[in-house]
């Protein structure tokens, strides 16, 4: 059997990345931009300290709570369609495999493999893991991408939690009258630098990333605040 040579540049694919990457961007990004977004409202519309800080935290655990609950029932949902799947294709293996290895040899076809050489593969493929072969191939699902319901649910929490935390730190050691702008900046400045660093995880540029994360905060905030500034209730 021929070994690889080693390759002169080392390459390091990031798909694998991608489940827990949106997971966590997912969450970091709401925690900052909802808790913030309420701490303005409610500053906006009655600047009293205590009541700021009680709905800030009860805007962390709620949410956190909530972006823990919607990830694991998409997810799941997902990943019980995926099992769905490959439960199907299983017992289409076992009751005509020879049809299934044609149906693989014709996707290998339609990618431009020779005839021949598609029924090779195919059959190579099959007899080492068929359902492997026809999950990947057919369906689309492999190992790298697929669904984990329960640790994308934590990703979320967590991450959002972390990101609540940033705009409350900023109320309690900033005085009533400057909590607004301060929040704000310490807010933006936490999303563009949580922009360029789920960018350069993932590999993407970096200043794109933190420039669309900023932008949507930004707006967020000043939506809320005008809300909170016209009608003066906590919103």
């Amino acid at each position: 059997m021929t070994e690889l040579k080693s390759s002169p540049k080392n390459y390091n694919h990031l798909v694998h990345r991608t489940g827990w990457l949106r997971a966590a961007v997912l969450g970091a990004n709401d925690g900052i931009v909802s808790t913030a977004s309420l701490i303005v409202g409610v500053t906006a519309a009655s600047p009293d300290r205590n009541s700021i800080i009680i709905a800030g935290v009860a805007g962390l655990i709620a949410g956190a709570m909530s972006m823990a609950a919607g990830e694991y029932v998409s997810v799941s949902s997902q990943s019980d369609t995926e099992q769905v799947d490959l439960e199907s294709e299983r017992q289409a293996l076992e009751e005509n495999p020879e049809y299934e290895l044609e149906e693989l040899a014709q996707i290998y076809r339609e990618r431009g493999v020779e005839a021949e050489l598609s029924r090779q593969v195919a059959t190579q493929l099959m007899e080492h893991d068929a359902l492997a072969a026809h999950a990947r191939d057919e369906i689309g699902i492999s190992h790298t991408i697929i669904t984990q319901p329960l640790q994308a649910a934590l990703t979320s929490a967590g991450t959002f939690s972390v990101g609540a935390i940033l705009p409350l730190v900023a109320v309690m050691i900033t005085p009533v009258t400057h909590i607004i702008s301060v929040v704000c900046i310490t807010s933006l400045i936490s999303l563009a630098l949580l922009g360029a660093i789920s960018a350069y995880i993932g590999g993407a540029g970096m200043i794109r990333a933190a420039t669309r994360v900023t932008v949507w905060g930004a707006l967020a905030m000043a939506l809320t605040a005008g809300v909170g500034s016209l009608f003066g209730t906590v919103v």
